[in-house]
């Protein structure tokens, strides 16, 4: 069977989980369904990252020690994936004993390669983004990402010869296009390592809550260099079995914020240690709401639980993948799910099921039969819907998942007119062995509409998927099986369902 390692960022355990967690761990999640459908042995891993100066300040500012803290925080990201329907193989925490091993060995490898080096170092140090940076760096005096004030920090260092690896970086970036996914955060990253890479600090003194340096404990592990390894540490590098299984890694599902830490000093870390880079990076954009930026200060960071709760799970899962490019920057409004849910969810697909099993239902008590004899209409129509299909599988390896969404409902568009052109009602008059061929079409179309929106919506689609018949649970479907158009198996009694998308009000 083949394998498939797909990988959320490890959050920091400082917030509780908002819209931006739940879009890369639902991104993840479409992806691990999708691809298990597909006949692919899916590992994926999730966590937190419990590590650094930033968590160390919360958890002062709270009165408590920073693993209080982080307990506290992991079941707040456990909870919401659970009510999220996240299918993660694992949760890794850096606090994990395994972590920690992992992390200290890989420490050590590289620094018996001469790539890690003790030194001095004195630069701007940004708290929030973990981060030193350059005079020339600083925007405005403050730091280039996030715009926060910085403090000059001079302390003894452990360094990562960043510098050695530009070339060896840029050749890989050069052979592997798709590493970096969208185009433009590959030139992004391109651009960065032609810029020239100087040295990395990777460990600190003036703070403690850290993995401890191998035989230095008066420094502990930079987090970036800590927090990256999760991805190794969750296969159980370096010992377990399933690192050779699943590495190297398929892809990485990031935010654009940490795009230079994923494509830049993780490969070059990983090339150090003589361990092959993962084969995908994709960093996608940031949600702003209702057309600001999110933020505690005005007070509208959006609660993905509070949203499930008043819309519904699968409609959040959906709205997030339907309302923008996955890559792009979206915004999330009441009015535009409520536009989603309402149009493409309940007048468009949900009316679609609710006519298809009630004309099965009441013209052919709910049972079907495979037809002997098509008409020329149906071969067009099977045609136009395969070509969908062969263009969804497409978008879905591409991480297109805006696209796929979009053939889709281009599929919805097909069937709602051919049941137009057709019209059953009156088949069921006038020539009942059509009315049994057009029904068994619609059926089919319906069928395939619905394996395509499982990963999207699984608990939904579970329960069309019940609706018309079919014996067998939705999430142990095997796609290359159901995407065949004519195709026939024995099925339960087709009885009507009340509407499985009701409206929602703003």
């Amino acid at each position: 069977m083949p394998k498939y390692y797909i990988t959320t960022p490890i959050y920091y355990i400082n917030d509780v989980p908002h819209i931006g967690h739940a879009y890369t761990t639902c991104a993840a999640d479409v992806m691990a369904r999708f691809k298990r459908m597909c006949g692919f042995d899916v590992f994926f891993l999730t966590g937190v990252d419990e590590h650094g100066q930033k968590a160390e300040k919360a958890a002062t500012e709270q009165g408590i020690h920073p693993k209080e803290l982080a307990d506290n925080m992991v079941g707040k990201f456990t909870e919401l994936w659970k009510l999220l329907n996240i299918t993660n193989t694992d949760f890794i925490r850096t606090t994990d004993e395994r972590h920690r091993k992992a992390v200290q060995y890989l420490f050590n490898k590289i620094e018996g390669t001469g790539d890690i080096y003790l030194g001095e170092y004195e630069d701007w140090y940004c708290i929030p983004c973990e981060s030193y940076f350059t005079d020339l760096q600083l925007v405005d005096g403050k730091c280039p990402d996030c715009g926060r004030s910085l403090e000059r920090l001079k302390e003894e260092s452990y360094f990562f010869r960043l510098s050695k690896f530009g070339e060896p970086l840029l050749k890989y970036l050069e052979e592997h296009k798709d590493f970096v996914l969208p185009e433009v955060r590959l030139n992004e990253v391109t651009s960065f390592v032609r810029g020239g890479l100087r040295d990395l600090s990777v460990s600190r003194t003036s703070f403690t809550w850290g993995i401890p340096v191998p035989d230095n404990p008066r420094h502990v592990v930079y987090v970036w260099f800590d927090a990256l390894i999760n991805y190794l540490s969750g296969l159980g590098f370096p010992t377990d079995e399933r690192l050779r299984e699943y590495w190297p890694c398929d892809a990485h599902l990031i935010g654009k914020d940490i795009l230079r830490f994923h494509a830049v000093y993780w490969p070059a870390f990983l090339m150090a240690a003589d361990i092959e880079p993962p084969k995908r990076v994709f960093a996608h954009g940031w949600w702003t709401v209702e057309g600001q930026k999110m933020s505690k200060s005005l007070g509208n960071v959006v609660a993905p639980a509070e949203v499930c709760d008043k819309y519904g799970v699968d409609q959040f899962r959906f709205f997030l993948f339907r309302e923008v490019p996955f890559g792009l920057d979206g915004d999330f409004s009441k009015d535009a799910i409520v536009h989603r849910i309402n149009g493409d969810l309940a007048n468009d697909f949900g009316n679609l099921i609710s006519r298809s099993v009630t004309m099965i239902n009441r013209f052919l008590k709910g049972r079907l039969e495979k037809p002997e004899n098509l008409a020329g209409t149906d071969d067009a129509f099977r045609n136009s819907v395969e070509g969908l299909v062969d263009e969804y599988e497409k978008d879905m390896n591409d991480f297109a998942f805006y696209k796929a969404l979009q053939d889709v409902f281009e599929i919805t568009g097909l069937l709602n007119r051919y049941i137009d052109s057709e019209a059953p009602w009156k088949l069921a008059k006038e020539d009942e062995k059509r009315l049994k061929t057009v029904l068994f079409n619609i059926w089919n179309g319906v069928r395939i509409a619905t394996i395509l929106l499982y990963p999207f919506m699984p608990e939904k689609t579970a329960i069309i998927w019940n609706a018309l018949g079919k014996r067998d649970a939705i999430e142990s479907t095997i796609f290359q099986n159901e995407k065949i158009f004519y195709h026939s198996e024995e099925l339960a009694v087709i009885e009507k369902t009340p509407p499985i998308f009701p409206r929602v009000e703003g």
